[in-house]
């Protein structure tokens, strides 16, 4: 393969084929994609974005944006936790801006119902429509390996927000013990695009999805790779053993 390459599941494919590869594997799975969530992590997805919104602990006023934001679950919590602080002392609305690269996504979520808080909007986060030093937090949730220049979308991240702004992105990543990642390799494999067949009538894309986590970096190469794109005090935090991990940084 001549050019610029990116991966695509276990594939590699011409850098500027990969978006319409990905777009076509969430345009098939958006409209039961928080199902097949609950159903290929029986709902600790929900625990980890739990704690990834108590990290956050969204604020009256800021400007929150909500990357590859999908069907606004995260949004939403954000929406609903920066209201009650309001409630409680006063002050602006939050403003969280929900950008995903997939229209069908989007679409599924606002059909479940208006947020005052949220804007939806078509975006690339490799190209993020928006101002220099423009929000005080970035988030994005189990999206990032999904793009097809990770350093490229840490470095816009870096950009968007102000000083003193914090970076947070909650994905799946590396079991910490051998035992426990021959068993998740072999659920994974085995019966994520199974159920994906039965459920979304769609194994392709979900033999994609896990092909996916299983190609992203792990979690230190991630922290360097945060820290090449200009973030301060990176960290992470392993959730389920690394099955999934929240990695943080700050824009100083």
């Amino acid at each position: 393969m001549t050019g610029p390459h990116a991966t695509f599941g276990f594939r590699d494919v011409a850098a500027d084929e990969k978006p319409r590869l990905v777009r076509g594997v969430f345009d098939s799975v958006a409209k039961r994609y928080d199902l097949m969530n609950d159903l290929m992590s029986g709902g600790v997805h929900r625990l980890w974005k739990d704690a990834v919104a108590a990290r956050l602990n969204p604020q009256p006023g800021e400007v929150i944006i909500d990357c590859a934001g999908g069907t606004g679950d995260m949004a939403r919590r954000f929406a609903r936790m920066a209201r009650r602080a309001k409630a409680r002392r006063g002050g602006d609305d939050a403003l969280i801006h929900l950008i995903d690269y997939n229209a069908e996504m989007i679409a599924a979520g606002r059909e479940r119902g208006y947020e005052p808080e949220i804007i939806w909007s078509v975006g690339d986060a490799q190209r993020l429509p928006l101002p220099d030093a423009f929000a005080d937090a970035y988030v994005i949730s189990f999206g990032i390996r999904n793009v097809t220049d990770v350093l490229a979308a840490l470095r816009e991240a870096r950009r968007v927000l102000k000083p003193g702004g914090r970076f947070l992105c909650l994905e799946f990543s590396r079991p910490v013990t051998e035992a426990l990642q021959k068993a998740y390799d072999a659920y994974s494999f085995k019966v994520i695009p199974a159920v994906g067949e039965v459920v979304a009538k769609d194994r392709e894309s979900y033999q994609y999805l896990v092909e996916s986590i299983r190609r992203f970096p792990d979690q230190r190469t991630f922290a360097d790779m945060m820290g090449q794109a200009g973030f301060s005090r990176v960290s992470y935090t392993n959730f389920t053993g690394g099955v999934a991990a929240l990695h943080q940084g700050w824009a100083i």
